[in-house]
């Protein structure tokens, strides 16, 4: 059997027709490949239109603020992604005269390209002979070769790099990347595999050692952190706010968050919260009124649980900014990137948090 036949007849038939598909344009597949990096295909369309909507070419997207970039971003999450973009269109336009690598080695050194993204554009814009390795390739491979080499474990790049390499139509490499990617997505799922219609089962390994459903191996990962958050929505009688980005070296760096506490076991009570404002803002008795105490939000990232309570109170003197904390009116405020989590508060909390101050 081969292999690489198989599937890219299955791809001829089953294919999706998705929009970074029809183009060679290297800063396309790049966009796309770059979205598509965490995030399921049906979310990722949507971006991919909005972002080449607004950037249609790498010296658009070069020109843009990093948080105007990171508000079309809003939602996707691993903001980081966005940020590289930002960083490489600049760096392509300034350095490299807005024309994109033509090789896999120099590809990789673009910030935030990596040897996977490297191989499609390769592949994909260049028809180079480099074999993608995502998610669905690692499984694809392990079922079909019946590696037990779990997916996550150190070695495990290097293995099933060579063996998709080997594996790899050198004279249509970008028909067989992305035949064997959305097989992957379509046919080889992690649940539920269509294996009693498909056209590797002769030859799959997990088919025939009855494997299907143990494979691919994975390491047990680490217990997830918990953090506690903490956030205080003061609002001034001109309906100003703390509005501040975050900084680098934590979760959604560039951001913007309300002002916020985080505390190490549990979330706060309206009583530590109160004296937080009394302490630590040096806000007098008298000068304040809690308005509203949202729900508990719990909201899972990949390495760790987030728990939320959002405290709005109504202040009565005027924000002023610090070295530390910017202010923001919170008429304005839906025109900046937020976290997902700040996101959908402001949504079930609409009314509430842009009613005037009314003391």
């Amino acid at each position: 059997m081969n292999f690489s036949k198989e599937i890219i007849g299955w791809f001829a038939e089953n294919k999706r027709d998705l929009p970074w598909r029809n183009t060679r344009n290297p800063y396309f597949i790049w966009l796309s490949e770059v979205i598509l990096q965490q995030t399921r295909v049906a979310q990722g369309t949507a971006y991919y239109q909005k972002f080449v909507a607004h950037y249609p070419t790498v010296q658009h997207l070069a020109q843009a603020p990093e948080t105007e970039v990171l508000k079309l971003w809003q939602g996707l999450g691993y903001y980081s992604r966005a940020r590289n973009l930002v960083f490489t269109a600049q760096y392509v336009t300034q350095e490299l005269g807005g024309v994109f690598p033509r090789s896999y080695t120099e590809l990789q050194k673009l910030k935030g390209v990596g040897s996977y993204t490297a191989a499609a554009i390769a592949s994909f814009a260049y028809g180079l002979p480099h074999a993608v390795l995502d998610g669905n390739v690692y499984r694809v491979l392990s079922r079909y070769l019946g590696i037990y080499t779990p997916i996550n474990a150190p070695e495990a790049k290097q293995e099933f790099e060579q063996w998709a390499q080997q594996l790899l139509d050198k004279n249509q490499p970008d028909l067989h990347n992305q035949a064997i990617m959305e097989f992957g997505a379509l046919h080889c799922t992690p649940q539920k595999p269509l294996c009693h219609r498909c056209p590797l089962a002769a030859n799959c390994q997990a088919f025939v050692q009855n494997a299907v459903e143990i494979l691919p191996q994975k390491l047990k990962k680490a217990p997830k952190k918990n953090r506690y958050f903490n956030y205080l929505v003061l609002k001034d009688t001109e309906n100003n706010t703390f509005f501040t980005p975050r900084a680098a070296g934590d979760i959604w760096q560039g951001l913007y968050d309300f002002l916020l506490v985080e505390s190490t076991e549990q979330l706060l009570n309206q009583a530590e919260i109160e004296d937080y404002l009394h302490q630590k803002l040096e806000v007098p008795q008298g000068s304040f009124a809690l308005k509203v105490v949202s729900e508990k939000y719990k909201h899972i990232l990949t390495h760790q649980n987030i728990f939320a309570v959002f405290w709005v109170f109504e202040v009565f003197f005027k924000i002023k900014a610090t070295n530390l904390l910017e202010i923001c009116n919170l008429q304005a405020i839906i025109k900046l990137p937020v976290s997902r989590l700040v996101e959908v508060f402001l949504i079930e909390h609409k009314n509430s948090i842009n009613e005037s101050n009314t003391h």
